[in-house]
């Protein structure tokens, strides 16, 4: 089991706390929302699950072994698609995909055929030759979840996935959200979009970073 286990997690910017220390049990298959307003806490939260963020008290622990770093982290399979997409805009849609995966020492033929798939998947595999300056915020938002989708992560941290995506975009990538979660990953997204926010299977609610249960995963 890939269960990610959050203990006493607190994040503290000098005397600003982001996040109130939790607790938080994320089981594999599950998907969790954590929504809030802007500035509730719901970034650092993600990036501190992620070791991308060092916590001021706590850890983070993912199948028992405690997550020290953002390196470490990624070799254990944790994949975060940060909320301004973190792309290379010298690369085309389809490299942004694939050079991570060659990175990570994916044979250059599987590595392939999962960045076809991952762009397929969420709709774009005609924009595989197209620089992401070229493509718009919603499409480059996308390659960044087609990305985090070609890892096959055991945990994937999405922050506000689905902005800027429109009603049919936003269905295709809860779709995909889902599917991840049916695959076998922990699978958590920060957002502000209360219909995506339905679609998981619970809803952790943060405000100043107090973190309240909208609805308890089971």
């Amino acid at each position: 089991m890939s269960d990610l286990l959050a203990e006493g997690l607190e994040v503290r910017y000098g005397d600003l706390v982001a996040v109130q220390a939790l607790d938080l049990t994320l089981r594999t298959g599950q998907l969790l929302a954590v929504t809030g307003p802007s500035g509730a806490g719901k970034s650092s939260l993600l990036w501190a699950l992620g070791a991308a963020l060092r916590p001021s008290a706590g850890r983070v622990l993912l199948a028992g072994t405690e997550l020290t770093g953002r390196e470490q982290a990624a070799g254990l399979g944790v994949v975060v698609v940060p909320q301004g997409n973190g792309l290379a805009s010298s690369l085309t849609a389809a490299e942004n995909v694939i050079v991570p995966l060659l990175a990570g020492r994916v044979a250059s033929d599987d590595a392939a055929r999962r960045t076809a798939a991952a762009l397929t998947l969420v709709g774009l595999e005609e924009s595989g030759n197209h620089l992401i300056e070229e493509l718009s915020g919603g499409q480059q938002q996308r390659v960044a979840l087609a990305r985090a989708f070609a890892a096959r992560a055991r945990v994937l941290l999405a922050d506000e996935p689905t902005s800027d995506l429109d009603a049919a975009n936003r269905e295709r990538m809860m779709g995909a959200l889902r599917a991840e979660a049916a695959r076998g990953a922990v699978v958590v997204m920060a957002t502000h979009d209360p219909e995506s926010a339905e679609q998981a299977d619970g809803e952790l609610h943060l405000d100043e970073g107090v973190a309240t249960w909208r609805r308890p995963l089971a």
